[in-house]
């Protein structure tokens, strides 16, 4: 028996701690995309029974979008210099209590507040969860499993809040936010018992940044405020709101070029894969969200169609829960993450574009390709994504990278939101049906061009995989050797 064995080749298979620990991390993004799903779906009702303006309602949703994407880099950062298990646990447990907080809420603003610092316990809760992942399963196809699984419980979990939402908010719009509460206890539990323990992270020469992450969170808190209130306020206050954010991110990059410890350190974007794959990811998050919008306006307001109708309606796009951990694994082990997030990219511009005829009087089933292609369209792009802009970071910057991801996803989604609404509004002339359907067909460009952005985006890493190809002689899913296997641990 020769004294040492071979270097065994990648393999997919996870074990019982693996799943485990998977299982953790996938209940939390599950959770975090049930709670965002069962929100949106529950505004109404939350309007009637506290009596909330316009204005006030679109804070509900705004305060956890700039609690979520301003502090998302802070929360990147902070998991790999204090440790991604007590980052992700505390944080977990500030989720649960104001969750349970925004249910007891009596006035607008006890709402708007809880909601607000839930955003920023997803902000750091969210790439600590991640950056477990990267860090705790052997990079190659343990990994990217790992990942599909992942991602597509957390687009599973945003597909059945839908419904969920909707039928708790029929009951009483509290128990979208008593719901969670429940779900984080148990998933609280199961990450205390799970998750493995690690020594704390050597921070030798090594802090968080305040200056930085007070300038960077300043900047993207303002980026995000303006894009997300450009359709509810003046041209002024929209333009000096984007321009005081554009100061403070000029700030923040000045401060980073003289810091001993950067939050962000500028080296990280000399990573062509992981330019592309946020460029991607951000055109990607404000089409996708951009046309859920549009959707959900065009079938309750012109079609008259109830919440819980439209849940259902829209429940078919959750078919990427389904494909992501069974068929993408495989896809892309064949055919690799760069070709699959091009098709995947392609496949949503089609679903964009056959939904540009849109009719008054459209059957579901006239609907039904464009909400079923997305839903493929997601499952082929998000989880390839999110592998493409975590591989090939250092271990001790894999939060920093999850915590760039995330911010590019929320930012894009505020984008979108914001355009599609913009053109909407500029487009409808009054609120006649003939009307309504003039300001949806103009919007619906808004995701397309998105998409196809993204399309253009990600050509380029099929190109720079096909050349690599041809150098190297590899392809774009292989995984570095191990000569041996490690589990996953966290701080």
């Amino acid at each position: 028996m020769p004294a040492t064995s071979p270097p065994k080749s990648p393999s997919a298979s996870l074990g019982a701690r693996e799943w485990g620990v998977l299982l953790v991390l996938c209940g939390a993004i599950f959770l975090e995309g049930i709670d965002v799903a069962m929100l949106n779906v529950a505004l109404p009702a939350i309007r009637a029974d506290l009596g909330l303006s316009t204005g006030s309602l679109q804070w509900v949703m705004s305060a956890y979008v700039l609690g979520y994407g301003g502090f998302m880099l802070v929360g990147g950062r902070a998991a790999d210099l204090f440790g991604r298990r007590r980052m992700f646990v505390f944080w977990l447990t500030v989720f649960l209590l104001f969750s349970g907080l925004g249910g007891f809420a009596t006035d607008g603003w006890m709402l708007i507040t809880a909601r607000f610092v839930t955003g920023v316990a997803a902000a750091f809760m969210t790439p600590a969860g991640l950056s477990i992942i990267t860090t705790g399963f052997a990079e190659g196809p343990q990994r990217n499993k790992a990942l599909l699984v992942y991602s597509g419980t957390g687009a599973g979990g945003f597909s059945i809040g839908l419904v969920v939402g909707g039928l708790l908010a029929s009951a009483d719009w509290r128990w979208v936010f008593f719901a969670p509460v429940v779900l984080s206890a148990l998933i609280l539990v199961a990450a205390l018992a799970l998750v493995p323990k690690a020594p704390r992270p050597d921070r030798t020469g090594q802090s968080l940044d305040l200056a930085g992450g007070l300038a960077v969170t300043a900047a993207i808190l303002l980026l995000v405020l303006g894009v997300e209130r450009a359709s509810h306020t003046s041209a002024a206050w929209t333009a000096g709101t984007l321009g005081a954010g554009l100061a403070a991110l000029a700030a923040f990059a000045a401060v980073e070029r003289r810091a001993a410890a950067p939050l962000v350190r500028m080296g990280i974007f000399r990573n062509a894969e992981l330019v592309r794959a946020n460029a991607a990811g951000l055109l990607f998050a404000a089409g996708f969200f951009g046309f859920q919008f549009l959707v959900v306006l065009y079938l309750q307001e012109l079609r008259g169609w109830s919440t819980l109708e439209t849940s259902f309606a829209m429940v078919v796009v959750g078919i990427d829960a389904i494909l992501a951990p069974t068929l993408v694994p495989r896809l892309v082990t064949r055919f690799g993450n760069a070709r699959l997030i091009l098709a995947g990219l392609l496949v949503t511009s089609t679903s964009y574009a056959l939904f540009l005829p849109l009719g008054a009087d459209w059957t579901y089933l006239a609907m039904f390709p464009s909400l079923l292609l997305l839903g493929i369209a997601f499952a082929l792009t998000y989880g390839p994504l999110t592998i493409v802009a975590t591989e090939g970071v250092a271990e001790e910057e894999q939060g920093l990278a999850g915590g760039l991801l995330y911010t590019s996803f929320q930012f894009g989604a505020a984008l979108g939101l914001s355009a599609a609404a913009a053109v909407n509004v500029a487009a409808t002339a009054s609120t006649s049906p003939a009307a309504l359907l003039d300001g949806y067909r103009a919007a619906l460009w808004v995701p397309l061009a998105a998409a196809l952005l993204a399309t253009a985006v990600s050509v380029f890493g099929v190109r720079r995989s096909a050349a690599g190809r041809v150098i190297g002689g590899g392809d774009d899913t292989a995984a570095p050797d191990r000569t041996t296997e490690q589990l996953p641990t966290a701080h």
